[in-house]
């Protein structure tokens, strides 16, 4: 249960960091429109699965996971001169579907609800 809680507040803490780190000194133009969602942390803290999401197509969501898997060391370098931990873990990243979802979803529902609203639709009730 402890050690949980730690891979929790180290998980916050890789995440803040990136971020910043992400917006304040990665140059590559790839990685410009990503955002870190989650950082997983395994139990021995050597591994951090990060979830990134990315705006646009698929070829846009392939190139940002380049440029971070290119700037993975720097990323990782970074990570350590930043927080005291005994490892640096080393940073394997995946592109998060979630927010794609979501916004899919969003749209569906605004469709339903468009259907619903027709002219046609309230004709019909009355008698």
């Amino acid at each position: 249960m402890v050690n949980n809680r730690r891979q929790d507040r180290v998980g916050a803490l890789i995440q803040r960091e990136l971020s910043e780190i992400i917006q304040r000194s990665v140059k590559d133009p790839r990685v410009a429109l990503c955002t870190i969602t989650q950082a997983e942390i395994s139990p021995d803290l050597k591994y951090a699965d990060v979830k990134v999401s990315v705006i646009g197509d698929q070829t846009q969501k392939d190139n940002t996971l380049a440029g971070l898997k290119s700037a993975a060391g720097f990323l990782r370098r970074e990570i350590g001169n930043r927080l005291t931990l005994r490892y640096s873990p080393e940073l394997r990243f995946a592109i998060d579907e979630s927010a794609d979802y979501l916004f899919k979803i969003d749209g569906l529902l605004k469709s339903v609800e468009s259907e619903d609203e027709t002219p046609e639709n309230h004709t019909a009730d009355l008698p």
